[in-house]
């Protein structure tokens, strides 16, 4: 009897134990969540219900300029979008931009990286300068490109062309050089975002293989395609995808340098869907503009994302 009365009574503490410890998670999951919702409810408010909303615009023919047609249509604006040339031509110029920008940023990013890395003195103010060009505004490196850089005559880029024996060119007249020039300012900016990203990832790469390399009398092209290229791949990947998805969003500085000139030269998808919207005044069809270039963008960050996780 003494023993069953022991062994009841430790029963019954682990039970109340058990209870204490199932009450004390659900308060903390309350509180968890009493935390989250203020945050949750305001990325509702600022993402997804603007989101909801432009897919619904778009089903509207909704035009300023003629509020009498307005009325819901339904996927009639993606029906005119599938055939709209100048949709097409804002695709591809997207696409160009973006994949030179990113290519770019990604082999110039890395070369610096190294080049850092082998420096011995001198590396913090090299990171310093490097960021700069980050926290400027879109909008302000697009002015200063605009007004210092590429302007005819008087402008650095014009005036080491001219020494250069180029001459004088007109960067953002032309639809070629405009293309370039865009390109160009996107590179200039980002860049030393992909530099400080895979320079750190560089400095955490194990020092022995290396060295294990070294006694096997690899030569440096080899060390870098066989070690360095494989253990960054991970951070490369990342990059590429964050990269991918701003450049297709870009807007600011092309807008500010070109305004997507010469004639259509430099309209990329984002640039047309706000001409659409906000110049000729067709709300509903620049919805249905802005929807393309989100299921643009999903569809190539899932692909990025898918080539990150394959082996």
């Amino acid at each position: 009897m003494g023993a069953s009365a022991i062994a009841s009574a430790e029963t019954g503490s682990h039970g109340a134990s058990a209870d204490f410890g199932h009450a004390l998670a659900q308060r903390e999951r309350r509180f968890a969540a009493a935390l989250l919702a203020p945050a949750f409810l305001a990325l509702l408010a600022t993402t997804t219900f603007p989101l909801i909303f432009l897919v619904w615009t778009s089903t509207f023919r909704m035009n300023l300029a003629m509020p009498f047609m307005n009325g819901f249509v339904g996927f009639e604006n993606y029906r005119v979008l599938l055939t709209d040339e100048r949709f097409w031509s804002s695709l591809l110029i997207s696409l160009v931009y973006t994949g030179a920008t990113v290519a770019l940023q990604v082999a110039i990013g890395l070369a610096l990286a190294l080049l850092v890395m082998d420096m011995k003195r001198g590396q913090g103010w090299f990171r310093l300068v490097a960021i700069l060009p980050v926290v400027l505004s879109p909008a302000v490196v697009g002015m200063i490109w605009r007004t210092f850089m590429l302007a005819p005559d008087f402008g650095i880029v014009d005036f080491l062309a001219i020494n250069a024996g180029l001459g004088s060119q007109n960067w953002l007249g032309d639809p070629t050089l405009a293309m370039v020039s865009v390109i160009a300012i996107h590179t200039w900016q980002w860049t030393p975002f992909a530099f400080m990203v895979l320079l750190a990832s560089l400095a955490s790469l194990p020092e022995d293989i290396y060295e294990a390399a070294r006694l096997d009398r690899a030569t440096a092209w080899q060390r870098f395609r066989r070690i360095t290229l494989p253990l960054l791949r991970p951070a490369i990947v990342m990059v590429v995808i964050m990269r991918t998805m701003v450049a297709l969003t870009a807007f600011a500085a092309i807008f500010t340098v070109t305004a997507g000139g010469p004639g259509t030269a430099t309209e990329i998808l984002n640039l047309y869907a706000y001409r659409k919207s906000f110049t000729e005044l067709s709300i509903g069809y620049g919805a249905a503009l802005a929807v393309a270039l989100l299921f643009v963008t999903i569809i190539i960050s899932g692909v990025l994302f898918v080539l990150r996780r394959a082996k």
